[in-house]
């Protein structure tokens, strides 16, 4: 390979592809509330029927991981919050947690739980999905991720129906998920009432956070909030 050639590769080593970089208020999670940019990678091999980032599956544009971080640092907050589409379908993703942690930020990432989580960084806060039947993506759920949780990680659930209740129910209580880490009960945006799930969540008195996606009470579904 000549010395061009080495170059452009190296570079091209060093991009990831992005939807979008944008500071707003986390609206899920512990940090709920926080001021946080988000960094969203484009691309995601599942097809959740609730999903509400679509846009996010194709386009985007380049970006190198220096170029990335520095924009991050431009919007001076604290928390930044990796997400997509699913980030770790892109390898280059563990390379920028990384480099966002050695930067002194506080990082969360946002995974779908399809993809294996032991390569990213110690210092990353892990917030994971377990795709419930009314994802239409259970079969993706990579199970030996639950064994790597730890307690300042987070494994969520969205609700889509009784039935995902039941089932979510279940399988907390057969893999003890609350004495691992903190469990987050989601109700899907237009299939769950609110309501309906906090008073299941009281009746059983489970070991889990509600939460509701404080960035919709807001701004509804707008992109780049």
């Amino acid at each position: 390979m000549n010395q061009v050639a080495s170059e452009s590769a190296a570079a091209a080593a060093d991009r990831l592809r992005i939807t979008e970089i944008f500071c707003s208020l986390q609206g899920e999670s512990r940090s709920v509330g926080w001021p946080t940019v988000f960094v969203r990678l484009t691309g995601c091999p599942l097809r959740c029927g609730y999903c509400d980032t679509t846009y996010s599956f194709h386009g985007g544009q380049w970006q190198t991981i220096d170029a990335i971080v520095e924009e991050v640092r431009s919007h001076r907050v604290r928390h930044v919050c990796v997400t997509g589409g699913e980030p770790l379908a892109q390898k280059r993703c563990i390379q920028l947690l990384e480099k966002l942690c050695d930067a002194g930020f506080e990082v969360s990432l946002e995974t779908s739980g399809a993809i294996d989580i032991s390569p990213v960084d110690a210092r990353v806060i892990c917030v994971m999905d377990v795709k419930t039947p009314g994802s239409g993506e259970v079969a993706r759920n990579h199970w030996a991720n639950l064994a790597l949780l730890r307690p300042k990680d987070q494994v969520k659930f969205v609700i889509c129906s009784r039935e995902d209740y039941d089932w979510s129910r279940a399988l907390l209580q057969e893999h003890r998920l609350a004495e691992r880490c903190e469990v987050l009960f989601s109700p899907s945006y237009t299939q769950v009432a609110a309501q309906e799930l906090a008073e299941w969540v009281i009746a059983d008195r489970l070991p889990v956070r509600f939460q509701m996606q404080l960035h919709k009470q807001l701004w509804g579904e707008a992109q780049g909030r």
